[in-house]
């Protein structure tokens, strides 16, 4: 079920807006219907005028939007500097010293946590929960799957869906890691290949199953203790994803790197996982929104595996120089605080427009698909206030994720006060253009009749991984040179000193 029936059939059931103090943001009731191409269109039966933002009721202020996001943020937060300190260990394993493009899939194989399991969890927590009033308070159940047979189903062609997803995602990472490998090195080795191209797709099915029944027991678990799934099921997924993820990969591709003498064991892997994709498939058929999002629900998660893939690039081109020491580290921390971020903004303003608008139609304070940027950040209109909080965020988190690693690394980890300055700059930086970018891209979206959760976030997260990788490296470069630079400085005053 897309993300635009989900916020209507839960604005519906709250009761309607006027009973709860609220003018109607629509002028007659009316579902958005989905086109053959995917895409939202308002009935043309439904007048819609859109609403000016000055009508809209105050329901947060940047203290409650500020204690909600911290908590998970933080949590989250803990789950990524693990993650690095992980990958900072694996990259010393003969497999990956040997096997240099299995850092660059890194980012897109983590990446797809986002991409494919807060989906799953956006989706079940749909049919499980109950309905949420515009203030986030539980109201009713909708009781979608209260009947066992009805769950089984749900649940089954959600699992299935992302297995697909998986297995072709995981295929397609590969071959852009051997890509750009062949573009850099301009040399392949087969038997390398095959252990790229099995590690790959058993890590993204593998992380995918085990996170997918993750979210399913949280959702479920929630739905029966009376907690929405939704405060809960996203920071476990995003403090688990990556070092799940991370495990999965090092432990696969260290055991295919022992048995590489076996010369059919990868390619029996990956042709095993092709021959299930079509039995997934059929599962998957059993729920008919399943069935449009296997048609049309490809090209961002793609898309974002590309952009992913350039910032693994970038990792495996830089992770085993000296001047990069602890590039292995903060990359997962950098990465998944950019992405994190831009997730929470891009869904409130998505949310946002679902409530007080229809789809294809901007409100008249968003008519503007380039804002300036003071407009996203400096005004007194929710969705500004909303990237202020979590602009502030960026400083003390990542200190206390800086602190954390340097208190379990120690000495291993740099910790020159220039370059703490230039990585408190780099996410900064980071976020303050991904949260811009969020800002046009779902009125973009919108504008196009195009539910923004679905067809946003993957592409910001996938260009929070390239922005994390590339500022990163520069934090690094920029480090060591100031460092060369002083260093000489100080072996020319002791040259031109008195004998």
């Amino acid at each position: 079920m897309d993300g635009t029936e989900t916020r209507q059939r839960r604005l519906d059931s709250c009761g309607k807006p006027g009973e709860l103090g609220l003018p109607h943001p629509l002028s007659t009731g009316g579902l958005p219907v989905a086109s053959e191409d995917g895409a939202l269109r308002a009935p043309e039966s439904q007048s819609v005028t859109p609403k000016p933002l000055e009508t809209e009721p105050s329901r947060e202020t940047t203290w409650s939007i500020g204690l909600q996001v911290t908590v998970p943020f933080m949590f989250a937060g803990l789950g990524l500097s693990w993650a690095g300190m992980l990958l900072d260990y694996f990259q010393h394993w003969p497999v990956f010293v040997e096997v240099k493009d299995l850092l660059t899939l890194v980012p897109p194989l983590v990446g797809l946590k986002g991409n494919l399991e807060m989906t799953l969890a956006s989706r079940l927590s749909t049919a499980v929960s109950g309905h949420l009033d515009i203030r986030g308070g539980h109201n009713a159940n909708t009781g979608q799957i209260d009947d066992p047979q009805e769950q089984h189903r749900v649940i089954s062609s959600n699992l299935a869906l992302i297995q697909v997803q998986a297995t072709v995602v995981g295929l397609l990472a590969a071959v852009a890691a051997l890509l750009l490998g062949v573009v850099s090195r301009e040399e392949v080795d087969v038997a390398k290949v095959e252990l790229l191209c099995a590690s790959s797709v058993l890590t993204a099915f593998l992380a995918a199953f085990a996170l997918g029944v993750l979210m399913v027991c949280i959702v479920i678990g929630a739905r029966k203790l009376g907690v929405n799934p939704d405060n809960i099921a996203t920071p476990i997924a995003a403090s688990l994803g990556d070092l799940i993820t991370l495990s999965i990969l090092a432990l696969v591709s260290s055991f295919f790197y022992r048995h590489k003498d076996s010369r059919y064991l990868t390619p029996l892997v990956c042709l095993s996982f092709a021959a299930l994709t079509p039995v997934w498939v059929l599962i998957a058929k059993q729920s008919p929104p399943i069935v449009k999002i296997l048609k049309f629900g490809w090209f961002p998660i793609i898309l974002a595996m590309v952009i992913s893939s350039f910032g693994g690039l970038i990792l495996s081109k830089t992770v085993s120089k000296q001047q990069y020491k602890g590039m292995a580290i903060f990359t997962p921390v950098i990465c998944g605080v950019g992405g994190n971020l831009v997730a929470i903004q891009t869904s409130r303003i998505s949310t946002y427009l679902h409530m007080w608008s229809a789809p294809g139609v901007l409100p008249l304070q968003m008519k503007k698909f380039w804002p300036n940027p003071c407009s996203t950040f400096c005004t007194s209109e929710i969705n500004s206030m909303s990237a202020r909080v979590l602009l502030l965020l960026v400083v003390p988190g990542h200190l206390i994720f800086f602190y954390i690693i340097y208190l379990v690394e120690g000495q291993s980890v740099i910790n020159s006060q220039t370059f703490v300055v230039l990585y408190l700059l780099a996410g900064l930086i980071q976020v303050t253009i991904l949260l811009y970018l969020a800002e046009v891209m779902v009125r973009l979206t919108w504008h196009q009749a195009l539910d923004p959760d679905n067809h946003c976030i993957p592409y910001l997260t996938g260009l929070g991984d390239l922005l994390g990788t590339g500022l990163l490296a520069l934090c690094f470069f920029t480090d060591w040179l100031l460092k060369s630079k002083a260093e000489l400085g100080g072996i020319s005053e002791l040259a031109s000193g008195p004998p």
